[in-house]
């Protein structure tokens, strides 16, 4: 039996896909319109000595897998495949035939992947997994994001909105749901190249601070706040959100933080920021969460080891709750993550429009690492694996929460 029969097995079988190996094998439907190349045994070993998509991703961003055609139609193409749960007889099969090629685990992994050191969640090994994920370079996110440089789900006002447009929408539905006035002051935790601060001190004449564990993310925001004229209303700092002094914010944003922060702290986060707000002040959470409790909280090792080192995502519920028992007032919550397949799809054809400059910037390993994550991501938000969460919390002012009869926005 050749190395692409071996492969399918390992797949499955019955993938509409055509998969072609580097000993001459194929099988599947030839012409089809994804072909899996196997092109060397090492993909083989890689899913021998981690199972499942661990050693499948391994076996992609190191090339001795290769994916012709589209990648999210090859995700979408894959059956969902336990691969931990292979037969014992086809392993012994998977190695016996690596032993004639003088194969053996462990497989040295790619360089590209993340393991965090120290406590979890602490200040310095958080640090450490921000950098790692956000300090790759400012122009291959310029290349994948866009103009708007927001890393986060967009809003589309329809299916034939632009990217752009959909960022610009929601940017403007946190600032109308915070209820942003001329002269208020915006404190955004997680900013990123500081869109949010920046939307709200040119539309809003908000004075806006942000803070990011990403000092390129800092570095770049400063530059495009001062290109824009806006610096006598916004400012971004290379800081951890736990070491802002400041009180007294008419209104918090959190876009694209709390997936960072873990469960356990998710008490003494919520409970820092009700701090940080004036009585009747707003927060705006938004986050990637699961869909409901019966999932893990930790991500897959691939997204977690070359991805989002120390990731978490909660049901929607915990975070309420947690907003609750930690002295907010919850008064909206919607859920977008149909928004998130079509912003994800969006970063993947900019990505491939940029495709030989991206390889050339961040090296081809960690290209695909970004072709292979937002096209699974996208996958994932349709098949409601996961979910994208906007929720509004209030701090009371005594009992009056300074809010409308119905939503403004």
């Amino acid at each position: 039996m050749g190395w692409a029969e071996v492969f399918a097995r390992v797949l499955g079988g019955g993938t509409p896909v055509e998969i072609r190996a580097f000993d001459g094998s194929r099988t599947g439907p030839p012409g089809a319109e994804v072909c899996v190349e196997v092109r060397s045994p090492l993909a083989l070993s890689h899913l021998a000595a981690a199972p499942g998509e661990l050693g499948l991703a391994r076996a992609y961003v190191t090339g001795a897998l290769e994916v012709h055609g589209d990648m999210y139609a090859a995700l979408s193409s894959f059956p969902s495949v336990a691969l931990e749960e292979i037969p014992p007889s086809l392993r012994r099969e998977l190695l016996v035939k690596l032993a004639g090629y003088r194969l053996w685990w462990p497989v040295k992994p790619p360089a590209v992947e993340h393991r965090g050191r120290g406590w979890r969640h602490s200040k310095r090994r958080d640090s450490t997994s921000i950098a790692y994920h956000y300090d790759v370079s400012n122009r291959f996110y310029e290349w994948v994001l866009g103009p708007s440089m927001a890393y986060t789900c967009a809003v589309y006002p329809s299916e034939t909105s632009t990217l752009e447009e959909a960022q610009f929408t929601k940017h403007d539905l946190v600032a109308r749901k915070l209820g942003l006035q001329e002269g208020m002051r915006l404190l955004d935790v997680g900013c990123g190249w500081g869109g949010m601060v920046m939307h709200a001190a040119e539309h809003y004449g908000v004075r806006a601070l942000g803070v990011t564990l990403s000092r390129q993310q800092a570095q770049w925001a400063q530059k495009a706040i001062a290109e824009r004229g806006l610096a006598d209303l916004a400012e971004v700092r290379h800081l951890d959100y736990r070491d802002v002094t400041e009180t007294g914010f008419d209104a918090v944003s959190s876009i694209g933080l709390t997936e960072h922060i873990g469960l356990a702290q998710l008490p003494s986060y919520f409970s820092f920021l009700r701090d940080k707000l004036v009585p009747g002040g707003r927060l705006l959470n938004h986050c990637i969460t699961r869909p409901d409790g019966s999932h893990g909280a930790r991500p897959g090792k691939f997204i977690g080891r070359y991805v989002f080192p120390d990731g978490e995502l909660e049901p929607v519920g915990t975070l309420v709750s947690a907003m609750n028992d930690n002295g907010f007032e919850v008064r909206h919550e919607e859920n977008l993550r149909e928004h998130y397949a079509l912003t994800l799809a969006g970063w993947c054809e900019n990505l491939e429009a940029h495709w030989g400059e991206a390889v050339a910037e961040v090296g081809l390993d960690r290209a695909r690492v970004w072709r292979l994550y937002m096209a699974a991501c996208r996958l994932g938000f349709e098949r409601n694996i996961v979910q994208l969460h906007q929720v509004l919390g209030v701090r009371l002012d005594g009992t009056d929460a300074h809010y409308p009869l119905r939503p403004a926005w």
